[in-house]
């Protein structure tokens, strides 16, 4: 890695303000759309979105040098950390079961899974046919 540790932070920092912010408008977005629902879409959207950015940007690191160093901490640490939310994913799925919907819970960890790492493949995959 490059820069100093302190610098490698700050630009970790600034995309992980912008994955956060980028992670509130999405979620908000789907919130509003479907908002009767007692399913987390919005997280469930946020992560496939943020799988298949990881999985693209990731393909293409591994065919081109298409980033820096600290490029790549900005993009793949900061902005898609930031993003993505593991973290909410866990705390929705924790109150469902809660509430004992187990039903709900159960197909949240299962739509999460499936369909994050399906759209890890589809952009990897992408980015290696470009």
């Amino acid at each position: 890695m490059t820069g100093s540790y302190w610098g490698q932070i700050i630009i970790v920092g600034f995309g992980g303000f912008i994955g956060s912010a980028g992670r509130f408008a999405v979620n908000t977005f789907i919130e509003r759309t479907f908002p009767l629902t007692v399913f987390p879409y919005g997280t469930l959207a946020v992560n496939v979105i943020g799988c298949l950015a990881i999985g693209f940007i990731g393909g293409m690191l591994e065919l081109r040098q298409i980033l820096t160093p600290s490029g790549r901490l900005f993009f793949l640490v900061g902005v898609l950390g930031g993003f993505t939310t593991f973290s909410a994913f866990a705390y929705e799925t924790l109150a469902l079961l809660q509430t004992s919907d187990f039903a709900r819970a159960t197909a949240n960890v299962i739509a999460q899974m499936l369909f994050g790492l399906m759209a890890a493949w589809v952009g990897y995959f992408t980015a290696q046919h470009l």
